[in-house]
C-alpha cells in the first residue's frame, strides 16, 4: 500500500510541474470486485497515466458492462466508464486517451478476456493483443494492436 501511495506522491509531483497539470484530468469510474488484484494493479496504471479514478467495489462488474452495451463476448474483470464511454479490461491508458481525443459514435473499448503483459496483466510474458472498439451496434472493429514479445 505504501508503495503506491509512494508512486501516486510522484506521479501527483510531476503532473504538477507540467502543463497538463492545467487541463482537468479524465475522471473514469471503475467498477470491479473487491478482491480483484489486477484490476487494481490496472486502476494504478490510470491514475499514473493522468486520469481521476473512482474505483467502486461492486458484486457484478458484468451488469456494468451490460449497461453500457459491452456484450459478454468481450467481456473481462472490470468495467471502467469515461465520458459516456464503457472501457472493458485491460485497456492501455494511451487507447483511453485516443478515445476521448478522436470521439468516436461507440459503446466503448475492450480488451476481452486478460492478456499478459497488458495493464495489469504485468508478469513473465508479452502477449499481442487487440484494443477493440465496440461500436453503438454491438459489433466489435480493431481500435488499436499491441503486439508481444
Amino acid at each position: 500500500m505504501l508503495k503506491v501511495l509512494v508512486a501516486r506522491l510522484a506521479v501527483s509531483s510531476a503532473l504538477a510541474a507540467s502543463p497538463l497539470a492545467y487541463a482537468a484530468a479524465p475522471v473514469i469510474d471503475v467498477y470491479k470486485t473487491a478482491s480483484c488484484g489486477c484490476c487494481t494493479a490496472w486502476v494504478d496504471h490510470l491514475a499514473s497515466n493522468g486520469f481521476k479514478v473512482h474505483a467502486h467495489n461492486v458484486e457484478q462488474p458484468g451488469a456494468i458492462r451490460a449497461k453500457f452495451g459491452i456484450g459478454e463476448q468481450y467481456g473481462s474483470c472490470h468495467t471502467g466508464v469515461v465520458n459516456g464511454y464503457a472501457i472493458e479490461g485491460h485497456v492501455p491508458a494511451q487507447s483511453i486517451k485516443k478515445l476521448l481525443k478522436e470521439k468516436p459514435k461507440a459503446n466503448g473499448l475492450a480488451v476481452p478476456g486478460m492478456p499478459m503483459g497488458s495493464p495489469g496483466m504485468e508478469g513473465h510474458r508479452k502477449d499481442a493483443y487487440d484494443v477493440l472498439l465496440i461500436g453503438k451496434n454491438g459489433k466489435a472493429s480493431t481500435f488499436t494492436s499491441h503486439k508481444g514479445d
